[in-house]
């Protein structure tokens, strides 16, 4: 019979008491600018990708006081295109923490700086994994504390993607 490891059970410390969504919340933007752009004119996928990573990074920082990496990036989807010269803007939020990760979703959307039109560009999810500065092993991130029924839709469907990341983790390990 072989027996499962015995898995190291992390202890959240009584000092960590929790944090609304709100007092993490993250918002950058800038102007796109032709080096940032592909031969149409078009804001580079790879581009936005590394702005939702750090919009995300943001957040995550905010909520758990520490420094965080990026364990998984569960989807990102581009629904229309940012082109060169708009403002592209980043919004994040802590969706759900669990022992030492949390979910953060990341809107992205474009701003026409001539007529002031904004689009819903992308969205993606993205975990993160808080680091404790001195072992720089992973370590418990204080509790979410939810107050609108939107933060509590967003913390109900985490759980569905991270069951199903890990899920896809287990079965990659086969």
């Amino acid at each position: 019979m072989t027996s499962k490891p015995a898995r190291k059970k992390l202890v959240l410390d009584p000092a960590l008491l929790g944090k609304p969504v709100s007092a993490s919340r993250s918002e950058m933007s800038e102007v796109v600018l032709p080096a940032q752009t592909n031969a149409l004119g078009k804001l580079l996928g790879g581009h936005v990708m590394h702005l939702v990573d750090i919009a995300a990074a943001m957040a995550a920082c905010r909520h758990s006081n520490s420094y965080v990496v990026t364990a998984s990036v569960d989807s990102i989807d581009f629904r229309n295109a940012v082109n060169l010269g708009e403002i592209v803007i980043l919004k994040s939020q802590v969706n759900r923490v669990f022992t030492t990760s949390m979910e953060i979703g990341v809107e992205v959307f474009s701003e026409n700086v001539l007529t002031g039109e904004r689009k819903h560009t992308t969205s993606a999810f993205v975990t993160f994994v808080a680091i404790d500065e001195k072992t720089r092993k992973p370590k418990p991130v204080r509790p979410l504390i939810l107050k609108t029924a939107e933060e509590k839709r967003r913390f109900t469907e985490a759980a569905g993607r991270r069951k199903a990341r890990l899920a896809l983790r287990a079965r990659n390990k086969k």
